[in-house]
């Protein structure tokens, strides 16, 4: 009965991405970061810096699609003290577009789960890094100008923590998407 349950599973789901339209994507994304580190017993810093994004999927059905990514989050160095920050993530899309075949304005949004790394490093003391899995969220706005390509104004927020760290980075970029079908 599970072999039986299962075959019907895949039999549906396989045609499921084959009646909606299923596309890969991938989108490259750059912007600013607004960062927040605060360190328990001893205080917190803050800063912002650039960032960039590389991300990739594939929508199974024309609202919803699967994403992975990588986000350098921020690099910056001052007075003997280097920190960076990155992310690796999986998650899920959700989109709708206004336009007429699927283009036109879109809103969108995203969650998943994320690993955060932060490296630093003090001249003369030594390097160190630490990383966490956490949830991010995220959300867009853009406009498609064909069933291929889009641009997108993007929100994404992420956190970490270990060891009286947490951290917590809110990004925003520019990006533009690739899809095949």
């Amino acid at each position: 009965m599970r072999k039986m349950s299962a075959a019907v599973f895949a039999l549906a789901l396989a045609g499921l991405s084959t009646t909606a339209s299923a596309a890969s994507f991938m989108a490259l994304q750059a912007g600013r970061t607004d960062g927040d580190i605060d360190v328990s017993d001893v205080g917190s810093i803050s800063d912002k810096g650039n960032n960039w994004s590389v991300r990739g999927g594939y929508y199974f059905h024309p609202n919803w699609a699967v994403e992975g990514f990588y986000t350098h989050v921020y690099n910056d160095r001052w007075d003997g003290l280097s920190l960076k920050a990155t992310a690796l993530g999986l998650g899920v899309v959700g989109k709708k577009n206004f336009g007429a075949d699927g283009n036109g304005f879109f809103l969108s949004g995203r969650a998943g789960v994320a690993q955060g790394k932060l490296e630093g490093e003090i001249e003369g003391y030594g390097r160190d890094s630490a990383d966490s899995i956490d949830p991010y969220f995220g959300a867009s706005v853009g406009y498609d100008f064909s069933p291929n390509f889009g641009m997108s104004l993007n929100f994404d927020r992420l956190t970490g923590g270990r060891d009286g760290v947490d951290i917590t980075a809110n990004v925003l970029t520019l990006g533009i998407e690739f899809r095949t079908e």
